[in-house]
């Protein structure tokens, strides 16, 4: 079925395009007689209004482009459902793609949403990324840009975090106050701002607390997973058998740790306590019960939407927009993991 065009409407109905245009919009200045007339052909006819064109009339899509690393996570999950809530709200559509922590992946999904003229881009950057140039070429192009949790703190864009460092120092800190004095790290890959951020919250708890650093008691993810979790265990048990505390990035890796030492019927925290980050729905089902870092998941993404919102707005109304940074708090949510019965 072809698609009806206002001509044919118009043809039909005697009266000029503009006429019918402005019928469909309600315009008060069109007889009542002549809108009812023309609305009731339009859906008869199934007419539907051409995106496109009014795309190029009002230089706006309508659409916003969003890449996250994986879409797996509990975390960027509910950080994409906020995201969708809120643009629908305010009548966007989303175009979501996962880098899959590539950095060749993400220029390309980047180049993607640029030549799709989307009106803006949220994005939380791949393990491989930085500012690279096909982050700069937004920038350039003067489109709208957000990025979130995994950031670059070179880029010249809007930015919604929270205190990495801040969030691990108070993990590790937990770990001490516990009576853990010997802590070791199971780390994120060493390009990501946020695996650096929470190396030097775990350096800098240590060295608060006159516990002398070891670099053989850190070991660093390549894939962030559970599998690395469990492998990691085994070796931290092997390497430093006195180990009674473990720091790691993030709750999938730590539920691997804590899968392993039940395998091996190492009791949890009796004999080695266990924290992890971001607050994962699976940190509250494994047994025992993970003690983890507390991500707003949920406020991230409304953050980052809004602040994109503002600045697109800036941009139709033709207004200078500096970009901002909202830090958002975390807290720790004590569970099985670190909390003796």
């Amino acid at each position: 079925m072809k698609d009806i065009t206002l001509k044919e409407i118009a043809t039909t109905l005697g009266i000029s395009i503009t006429t019918v245009s402005k019928a469909l919009k309600n315009y008060p200045d069109v007889s009542l007689k002549t809108k009812n007339a023309v609305t009731e052909l339009a859906q008869k006819l199934h007419y539907t209004p051409n995106s496109f064109a009014v795309n190029l009339r009002t230089k706006e899509s309508k659409t916003i482009g969003l890449i996250i690393p994986e879409v797996l996570h509990h975390f960027f999950s509910n950080i994409i459902n906020a995201i969708i809530d809120e643009a629908e709200k305010n009548g966007y559509l989303v175009i979501i793609l996962q880098s899959n922590e590539t950095l060749e992946l993400e220029k390309k999904q980047v180049e993607l949403l640029i030549n799709k003229r989307v009106d803006g881009i949220l994005i939380s950057l791949s393990n491989e990324s930085n500012y690279d140039e096909h982050l700069k070429e937004i920038v350039n192009r003067n489109i709208p840009l957000v990025m979130f949790d995994k950031i670059s703190k070179l880029a010249k864009c809007s930015k919604v975090i929270i205190d990495d460092q801040k969030a691990a120092f108070n993990a590790v800190q937990h770990l001490i106050d516990k009576g853990c004095k010997k802590i070791a790290h199971i780390r994120g890959p060493e390009n990501p701002q946020n695996a650096i951020d929470r190396y030097i919250g775990y350096k800098k708890a240590l060295e608060k607390n006159n516990i002398a650093f070891d670099p053989k008691l850190v070991y660093t993810c390549e894939k962030v997973s559970f599998e690395e979790g469990h492998e990691f265990a085994k070796q931290i048990l092997a390497d430093h058998p006195d180990t009674d505390g473990i720091f790691v990035i993030t709750d999938l890796v730590a539920v691997g740790v804590l899968s392993y030492f039940n395998e091996i019927g190492i009791k949890v925290p009796d004999q080695i306590a266990v924290i992890g980050f971001s607050n994962w729905f699976i940190s509250q089902v494994f047994t025992p019960k993970l003690s983890t870092v507390d991500q707003p998941s949920n406020e991230m993404g409304i953050s980052a939407f809004n602040l994109l919102l503002e600045e697109m707005n800036c941009h139709k109304e033709k207004t200078v927009f500096t970009p901002k940074t909202i830090e958002l708090d975390t807290n720790i949510i004590v569970r099985e993991s670190t909390m003796k019965l």
